[in-house]
Order: structure tokens, then sequence, then C-alpha cells
């Protein structure tokens, strides 16, 4: 099977990486790729959010499946340019992705489908958000409506902090989304849909704020673990039964059946799992450590997918090791990320038993450099027999790398190692 990735970065990589392994994949492509994916297999430089651009490559190089990384090309329709095209592709179409790209579309599907979920006030203007924000009181949780990169997102217990985000928002032409605040642990829950049919992957947890102690602004990810030891006795179960199936049977009502990966952003609270949020795609930096795990040949479970032909039972293979990766950003990042610095070490930190970098803002100069060329530039992935091994190594590696302002967390995954994850008794 010859496969064309669809991305530019580090959730890219790692499929890439991930569909390199599968015995039954021969030939692998992305466009546009990154310094590292072009180190791996050949990359096209194509404009990823073009659906006649994306076609006729896929085309040219005979794709048997076409994998779409990113929450951007899904919105503007190349996997229906594929499917009018007859090519199977991994991903839903721009109607069924409105499941991310508006979440008030998402917040109506919920609420049809009756999936637990927070409260929510959608709002178009200054007055509409204040009232929704004193209607819910702090902390407040404003979301703007459309695609936002992880970052259109403020927590804050700061009420005009809170309604100056809404503003930029509707400044920007969009409108938010205002919910109540969910206590609890969050988890990612990525589930491999064909629009009737699912199955679930390994839970992983990441880590939205740029600094130690979950404090600074938001950002697309500073790094993710998995698998979560300290989650309750069929979680998975519970989110199949009450929120991803139910999902995919509104979709298929609605004439939009789900195809892809529908990933469930989820807050175990005191009151039982709530859905935060609804993805359209595998998140970043989750993707790094969940595909590190998987041992059953991704390529096969994502064709059935793109056909139609997902199997309920199907039990996937993990390895019993865990994973930790840790996201390497920019000087600036998540503001205006200082970009063109060389990156070194990166041989060294691949080097390191139990260690691969995957790379994201990354490209090269014309001296053949490895050089920043975003804002989250790479995901450092350490594998481990426990959690505490995992984070040694995936630090390990984080230490070898170096780049004038690059920055990273120092804490990924430390609170689980430390046993102070905290879930709330749900059967008072």
């Amino acid at each position: 099977m010859k496969v064309l990735v669809i991305g530019p970065g580090g959730r890219e990589h790692a499929i890439v990486r991930a569909l390199s392994a599968d015995p039954y994949v021969k030939e692998v492509h992305c466009a546009p790729g990154n310094a590292g994916i072009a180190q791996d297999v050949t990359t096209h430089n194509i404009d990823a959010q073009d659906p006649a651009a994306v076609l006729e490559l896929a085309r040219e190089l005979a794709s048997e499946l076409v994998v779409v990384g990113p929450e951007a090309p899904l919105a503007a329709g190349v996997a229906d340019a594929l499917i009018e095209a007859g090519i199977p592709v991994f991903g839903p179409t721009k109607a069924a992705a409105q499941l991310e790209a508006s979440k008030a579309f998402a917040k109506n599907v919920m609420a049809a489908a009756e999936v637990p979920t927070a409260m929510a006030h959608v709002a178009t203007n200054r007055d509409e958000a204040a009232s929704a924000l004193d209607d819910f009181g702090a902390p407040y949780v404003v979301k703007d409506d459309g695609l936002a990169a992880g970052k259109g997102v403020v927590v804050t217990s700061d009420r005009d902090e809170a309604l100056e985000h809404a503003e930029a928002c509707f400044a920007a032409g969009g409108t938010v989304v205002i919910e109540e605040f969910l206590d609890g642990p969050e988890v990612s829950l990525f589930v491999i849909c064909d629009g009737k049919h699912a199955v679930p992957l390994s839970p992983a947890q990441d880590f939205k704020r740029i600094f130690d102690n979950d404090e600074g602004p938001n950002t697309g990810g500073m790094g993710a673990y998995s698998p979560l030891e300290w989650l309750p006795e069929n979680f998975v179960e519970e989110v199949m039964d009450r929120v991803a199936y139910p999902t995919l049977r509104e979709m298929e009502k609605r004439g939009t059946p789900f195809t892809g990966v529908l990933y469930c952003g989820l807050a175990v609270t005191k009151r039982g799992i709530r859905v935060i949020e609804f993805n359209a795609r595998f998140g970043d930096p989750e993707t790094q450590a969940v595909l590190a795990r998987l041992k059953t040949p991704l390529g096969g479970i994502l064709l059935a997918a793109a056909k139609g032909q997902l199997d309920d039972a199907e039990q996937l293979n993990w390895s019993p090791q865990t994973a930790v990766d840790v996201v390497i950003a920019a000087e600036n990042y998540p503001d205006t990320p200082v970009k063109g610095a060389v990156i070194s070490g990166l041989e060294a930190a691949n080097a390191l038993e139990g260690v691969h970098v995957m790379h994201a803002g990354t490209s090269a100069d014309a001296e053949g450099n490895v050089i920043v060329s975003g804002g989250r530039v790479l995901a450092v992935v350490g594998l481990g027999d426990d959690l505490a091994a995992a984070r040694k190594a995936a630090y390990a590696g984080v230490a070898e790398i170096s780049w004038d302002g690059a920055q990273s967390r120092t804490d990924i995954a430390l609170k689980a190692e430390r046993g102070e994850i905290v879930v709330a008794d749900q059967s008072k």
C-alpha cells in the first residue's frame, strides 16, 4: 500500500514513523512535511489546504490511502475532493469536521446525542459574553468558536481577562462559547471511526500551558504521556458508550457520517465524565506518545476506517512500556516565535536508548542545517518500563538538544509519576 500523509508537524511525523514500520505499507510520502520527515520519507511542497493540489498529488503518486493530519485541510474540504475522486482518505468531510471547526456545532450535536458535557452559552457580542460570564462565575472558560490551533481558549479567574479574550474574538469577526469550568484531571482519547464503527486508542494526557505548574498562556501542547494508570476501571468503555457511539449515530442521522479520528477531550469530574471538546483529527502532542506504543500495524486500521470496514470488536496490541514526550518550543512561543536558529544535538538525542525525536516546526537551510521554523519545534519521546523511566529517557533527550532561546517544561507527567493525580469518587 502507498500512503500519502498530509501535514507539516509533529503529529504527522509520528504518523509517518508508524506507517513506515507497517510491513503492509510499501511507500510513504508526506506533503508538505518538515526537516525531520524529509529525512525519513519523500516530501512534496504543496499547499495542504488546497483540495485540488492534494488531489493532483495523490493521483500523481497513485496513493492508495491519504491520511489528513491537521484540522485546517479538513475544514477546507480536502477529504471531500479525495472522496469524490474515489481515493480512500482517512479524515472527515468538511461538514463532519465541523465537530472541531465550530464549537457551537459540536455543542449542538452533543445536546442532541445526550453526550455529557459542560453547560455553555454562545455569545456574539460583549453584553452576551458578560452575561454568560456572570451566569457561570469563576473560573471563566472562554473559547473561540472557530479553529485556533489549541490556543483559542482562555481559562482564568480574572473576569476582565475573560471579557477581553471574548472581545478579541468578536473583533476578528467570530463568536465565542462560554462554558462552566470542569473540575478534575483531563484526558485525551482518540477514537478511530468509519462512520458507524469505532475503535479506541490508548488514553493520554497533555499539558497546554507554556510553563511549569500549568502556568502561563495556553499553547498547542507542551508534552504528553500514555497510558494513564490512574484512570478509573472501564473508563474507555464508558467513553465509547456515552460519548463516541452516540456522537457517531447523531452525525450519521444528520447525513454527515464521521470518518477519521474523533478526538475526545475529556474531564474526569466529581459528576463523572464530561466532554471538554471534540477535535476531528489526531491531537498533537498526544499522538507522539500514543503511536510510540502501538504495535498493531497502523496502515491497516486507517485503511479499514477509510473504507467503512472497521470491526468494533478489534483489539489493538500495545507495548507494555510507557511513553512520555516533551515539546521543545521556540523562544517567545506562543506569542511570536523567534525563527531561524540552528538546532544542535539531534543525532545525539536520537542515539539514546528508548529515545526518538519527532520534528514539528523545523526546516533545512541552504547548508543543510536543521533550523527553527515554527513555534513548537520538536517533541522528544522517551519509552520506559514505567513512567519514571520514560520521563528520564525523554528528558535525557531534551538535554542533548539546544538552540538559542529554546524552552520546554520540566514537569511533564511529574504529578502522575508521584501519584498526585486525584480522581474524585463518583459513587457519592
